[in-house]
């Protein structure tokens, strides 16, 4: 009887936390969207103490937080050739389709 009162206590303490602030992302489970920075370095967190469990043995315990600002870069830089390739990508892409659909040259060389 005592875990039934208790979780009819939380449920009543939840629904008022809601209704005293349902803007409230936090009891809903919505979590603001990072901007690309702060998912950047989030990432580059991650993939930081990842290097540096694996690879504290070896190179010493300072390997994760140097590791942080070089993988920071190496990500804005895979960014920029990413946003650059795009428009390659996309005439391969265009190309392949030409090449494979021939019909599609045709039309495109009728308007």
């Amino acid at each position: 009887m005592d875990s039934e009162t208790s979780a009819d206590s939380l449920k009543e303490s939840y629904l008022r936390a809601l209704r005293e602030d349902p803007a409230a992302g936090v009891l809903q489970g919505i979590r603001p969207e990072p901007s690309l920075d702060e998912a950047r370095s989030e990432l580059a967190g991650a993939i930081s103490r990842i290097a540096n469990n694996l690879l504290k043995d070896r190179y010493g315990p300072l390997v994760g937080v140097v590791s942080e600002p070089a993988i920071t870069e190496v990500l804005k830089g895979f960014e920029a050739n990413l946003d650059r390739a795009k428009g390659d990508i996309t005439l391969v892409v265009e190309e392949l389709m030409d090449r494979v659909l021939p019909g599609s040259r045709m039309k495109n060389k009728e308007r």
